[in-house]
């Protein structure tokens, strides 16, 4: 997610918030290094190295069909003791059949190792969907998933914080079971001397929003912050935000381990570098490396502390 514009608004912190820490999770691909679909013992050496660097047996996919990820990660998580967030692609019909054909193949065998499943990433930003075509989306999936298995499987979606801020998503808010809240203080062009604030402003602003929306904390969906992150050594800056290791780590620190502690669960984007993706164009009009924002290298090497 890239959006340019800072919300002007105060940092507020829903008391409801605080308490414990909160659960970390990472984004991970479907790839190898050489673009080389992962099968099942790959997931598994990814679920030994995040385990052991992090802590977290959580991880959260995109699209359940791609590269047949379903049928590998699945089976790996189990395992290894990990649970997945299975993603569906809606954006194209044949996209949306793919993955929920992929999802309601292992549901049955797999649901206690499925944490949730999410509709679409993004798709209320790039334009895609209003919140009523989404939220239609995510009741069929929830039809779907209710005749191939008894076991309640959260459904939902995952977008940008500001879609939610501005009541684009409302329509989602009666629906889902789950939301998550991307936010990205780096696509803000924040430094470092202003993006944990920026990040918790946007985060506490979403929630807010959803919580209000829905009539109060405990009315609300599941909410969780679905992608945040920085790119290390190697990736492209943007404006005041600038990549490198020392500044994801920095990141890390402070913005990772303060929202945890605010009890605000979190996937953190991402797990691994992923040196196969090619460039792609900023909002700014500029080239962007997307290869290095892993937490760790494409070879499963600790960058910087992954603990709290």
């Amino acid at each position: 997610m890239r959006f340019s514009a800072i919300a002007p608004l105060a940092l507020a912190v829903a008391p409801s918030l605080v308490s414990a820490a909160g659960t970390l999770g990472f984004a991970l691909g479907t790839k190898n290094a050489d673009g080389s679909c992962k099968g099942q013992s790959d997931y598994e050496a990814d679920f030994d190295a995040i385990s052991a660097a992090s802590g977290s047996t959580l991880v959260r996919g995109y699209s359940a069909s791609d590269c047949n990820a379903s049928l590998s990660i699945m089976p790996a998580a189990k395992n290894k003791g990990f649970k997945v967030v299975l993603g569906i692609w809606p954006d194209v019909q044949e996209s949306f059949d793919a993955d929920m054909a992929a999802i309601t193949a292992v549901a049955g065998k797999y649901a206690d190792n499925i944490y949730a499943v999410t509709v679409g990433s993004e798709t209320l930003y790039r334009g895609n969907f209003t919140g009523q075509e989404l939220s239609d989306k995510i009741k069929t999936v929830k039809t779907m998933l209710n005749g191939v298995t008894s076991t309640n499987i959260k459904v939902g979606t995952a977008d940008s914080w500001n879609k939610f801020a501005d009541g684009t998503g409302d329509a989602v808010i009666g629906t889902a079971d789950i939301i998550m809240v991307n936010a990205f203080a780096f696509w803000q062009a924040q430094g470092l001397d202003n993006a944990t604030k920026t990040y918790f402003d946007d985060i506490m602003q979403a929630f807010g929003h959803i919580q209000s929306v829905a009539g109060g904390v405990d009315k609300a969906p599941e909410l969780w912050n679905g992608e945040t992150g920085w790119p290390t050594d190697g990736g492209s800056d943007y404006g005041a935000a600038k990549a490198g290791t020392a500044n994801a780590q920095s990141y890390f620190a402070e913005a990772i381990c303060g929202m945890l502690a605010w009890n605000v669960n979190l996937f953190y984007f991402e797990a691994f570098d992923e040196p196969w993706k090619p460039n792609s164009i900023g909002d700014d009009g500029k080239p962007a490396d997307e290869k290095h924002w892993g937490a760790m290298t494409s070879t499963r090497g600790t960058k910087f502390s992954l603990k709290c």
